[in-house]
This record gives C-alpha cells, structure tokens and sequence, in this order.
C-alpha cells in the first residue's frame, strides 16, 4: 500500500495518518465543510470535500467515499471507528472496488454486528454468557413470560445495535410494559429496527475488554485487557489498561475466550472482544466490536505495539510478527476522554468556540487530539476533543500523571470533562480498584464538581493577584 484514504474526521483520522505516514504511506483526507480546517485535513498529503456538515450527507457516503479513493488511486481505506467502521455493505463496496478495506471481511461484521447472531456464533466455542433468550422479540406478553422465567431484574437491550440506546433496566414486573415500549421505540429510531432482547441484568458488574488481532493466516492472539467500568449513559468515560482486580489467572481465561470469539467469526484485524465481570469474578461475553476502539492507546502503551500499523500490515497479508506468548504487560496507562460536554449539566454537549486550548507535555503523557486553538466545535458530530492518557510504571505513578496533565490541560470557550477526570481520579474507590460501572451513580454529584471548582477558581485568583503584587513589587504577601 502506497496510498490509504482515512474515511473518518477528528483525533482519529489524524492518529491513523501519523502512523501512515511513519510508514511511508501516503494519506487522503475526506471532509465536511464544517471540517475544512481541521487539523486531519491539513496533515493529510490530499483532501478532498465530500459535501455538507451532516455525516448523513458527508461522512456516511459509502459511495461518495469509494469514488474518491478511485480516483485518487487509493489502494486502502481505513474506517476508524464511528460512521462507516462496522458497516458490512460499505466494507463489502471497498473490497468489490478493488481496494483493501483496513478491517475486518463483512461477514465478521456482519456477525458481530447483531447481538444475537454473535451469541449464536459463539455458542460452539463454550463461551460464557449471561442467563437470556437467543431470539429478537417485540412481543411484550412474551417479554413477560421470559422475565418471569428469568428473575428480574432483568435488562432490556436493542438487537441491532450499542451506545446505550434501545437499553432498560427493570426491576420490577410492572415496569416491564412500559420499559419495554421505550426500549423498542429508541431502538426503532436509533436503528431502524425495534427488536429487542432480554437477559439477566448483573447488578454489579465490571466492563472488561480484551483486544484480539488476527491475521489472515489463522493466527489470533489478545493484547490482554482494558478496564472500561467509568461510564455515563452507559458509554465510556475512564479507561485503563491492565484492569486493577484481574488475575493471571483470570486474565488468561477471558483472552482465551476472547480468541475463540475472533475464531468463531473467522475475524481479521484488530477487534475487542467485550464481557461482564460480577462481583465473584464470573465473566460473561456481551458483544465484539469490529474496529479499532476509542481507548487502543492504552493497550498500545502496555504493549508496546502500534495497532493501526499491525492492522494496516495484516490488511497487505502480512502474519503477526509475534506469538502470545511473546506478549507481555509492562507498566500502566489512563485514558480520559476529554469532551466537550458539561459534567454540571448532566454532561450535556457544550457547544462553542476555542478561545483557548492548550495540550499538556511531558514524559509519559500522550494527547490524541482533533482540535486547535480558534476552532469551533461543530454540533454535528461526537462532541470529544481528545483523549487524555498517561503512562508510568505502576498505577499509582499513572494517575499522578494524569492529575497533573488535567491541570496543565488549557480549555476556554467550552465546558469539558476534564473536572469530571479530576474528581474520577482524585476519589477514593477509583483509587482503590473497588468501583463498577455504577461509579458516576453511586458516587457523582454535580454539586460536589461545582463546589471544587468554584474552590480552586478562588485559590486560582489569590495566586494570581499574589503573583501580580509581587511582580509590580507594590506589597509582598507572606507565603
């Protein structure tokens, strides 16, 4: 591959062009007009707009996108994740056009993306899951009947798709109708289809990822796990690689059984393989994902190993370079994404301009950023910024480097999570291992946020007029 066309925007679109470009390969740029400056339009060696702000209109033209890459001489089109990235018929069109599609084959996709056709595939390989039903229902009688059967509480959940959406927790009989009316109307809008499906919910559960990559000579191997319990509306907020309560005993379990999920699929590339863990360290498989996930760089920096370039060489035929037991975990890393988003506001997207926007440094400090300083943050897209993360050689030395990347991190214009990061990271059961994915319930009060803030706005004056007296030598403060 001498030439590969990102068809994605923001952090990631530039992270997978530095490593492109580390490699020699030429990049090609898709974009909206609200991005026409953006920095992963300005990196790319060719750009080219693909239509309006709307991703409906830019971002999610498969066949816009296939044009360009043609008639740019593209030979490869790495999807990132979002938009096009778990879209069987797109990556089926790049593969019938000639070109390698970054990913996995559409079948995978295909498998994977549905909840129940993943259960159904993984059934064979002795995988463990979580007490449900393996069919599509809309009935709510039926629903009724399963619930009993079950126990509740039990757990609402869209077939045909993630993020949260078209998912319910019941805890009770009588709530079921209605939760279950809701669960099917969200999905319907989210997806286009209203089936949904039922298990048992796990009360205290832990989000445990383990990422796979296989090639396309049968070989498969995990890059151990990454803990994702730190969510709001059920999507990721916190990461960190490796989680605080696995074992080695327990980790190999689920990389062996993350390995099989990838074989039951026949999958190639990198993919991540997610499971419950319950309070007794029982793990159960939930879904795969087909694409190179938001928090990759954690795993990258406990590896050692770059993913977009294993998958942009196991998309040219190339074998892993490496066997698992050549795999090892060195050190620990954090990742906050760091969104445009008000923590005050029930994290709300704040929308606005960059009137400042400055990027920490320093020695085990990473920023994958989409961002500079000046820009708007458009209304149409995922509202994150950048992602945050820190490396050192324990967990303990991981999260002091990330306080203090928090604190160096300059944003005015917008609200963001990085107080949200702050108080994740400063509180006691993050620091101790001992949370779920109930954290930001249990623990997270916007009024304690807002009193911390408003405390350091205060100190952040003093300081400053301290350091202006002293500077014009008018009046020396005692220290």
């Amino acid at each position: 591959m001498k030439k590969i066309l990102v068809a994605n925007r923001g952090e990631i679109a530039l992270r997978v062009m530095k490593t492109a470009k580390k490699m020699g390969i030429k990049t090609v740029a898709v974009y909206s007009e609200a991005d026409r400056f953006a920095p992963h339009v300005r990196f790319a060696d060719e750009a080219v707009c693909i239509g309006p702000a709307p991703s409906n209109q830019s971002y999610l033209l498969a066949d816009k996108i296939i044009e360009v890459a043609k008639s740019l001489n593209v030979e490869g089109i790495h999807p990132g994740y979002g938009f096009l990235s778990e879209n069987s018929t797109f990556s089926q069109k790049v593969e019938e056009n000639g070109i390698a599609f970054i990913g996995p084959k559409p079948k995978a996709i295909e498998i994977m993306g549905s909840k129940l056709a993943a259960k159904d595939a993984v059934k064979a390989y002795d995988i463990p899951m979580v007490p449900g039903i393996d069919k599509a229902i809309t009935d709510v009688k039926i629903a009724k009947e399963i619930a009993d059967e079950i126990g509740y509480p039990i757990l609402i959940k869209a077939s045909a798709g993630g993020g949260g959406k078209g998912m319910r927790v019941v805890s009770k009989a009588e709530d079921l109708e209605s939760q279950m009316n809701r669960a099917i109307s969200e999905a319907t809008s989210a997806f286009g289809d209203g089936s949904v499906f039922i298990e048992k919910y796990v009360t205290s559960p832990r989000h445990i990822e383990i990422q796979v990559m296989a090639d396309t000579h049968g070989n498969i191997v995990h890059l151990f796990e990454r803990e994702c319990s730190v969510q709001r509306r059920h999507q990721k907020v916190v990461e960190e690689a490796p989680s605080a309560v696995l074992t080695p005993e327990l980790r190999s379990k689920m990389g062996e059984a993350a390995v099989k999920v990838a074989r039951s699929c026949d999958y190639v590339g990198a993919g991540t393989v997610e499971f419950l863990l319950d309070d007794n360290h029982n793990f159960y498989f939930l879904e795969m994902n087909t694409r190179l996930q938001v928090e990759h760089p954690v795993t990258e920096l406990i590896t050692g190993l770059d993913l977009v370039e294993l998958q942009i060489k196991v998309a040219r035929g190339e074998k892993l370079p490496f066997s698992q037991e050549d795999l090892t975990i060195k050190g620990h890393a954090l990742e906050l994404r760091v969104y445009a988003e008000d923590p005050l506001n029930d994290f709300l997207p704040s929308v606005g301009h960059l009137d400042i926007y400055k990027l920490p440094t320093g020695e085990g400090v990473r920023v994958d950023n989409g961002f500079d300083e000046g820009m708007d943050i458009p209304i149409y897209y995922d509202p994150m910024l950048s992602k945050l993360i820190t490396y050192a050689e324990n967990r303990e030395a991981a999260m002091g480097l990330m306080l203090k990347a928090i604190e160096e991190y300059q944003v005015e214009g917008v609200q963001t999570t990085l107080p949200f990061g702050k108080f994740v990271f400063e509180h006691e059961a993050f620091r101790s291992g001992n949370f779920d994915t109930h954290f930001v319930k249990k623990y997270y009060q916007p009024e304690m946020l807002h009193e911390q803030t408003e405390k350091e706005a205060k100190i952040a004056a003093l300081i400053a007029v301290k350091k202006y007296l002293e500077d014009k030598e008018v009046l020396r403060l005692p220290n």
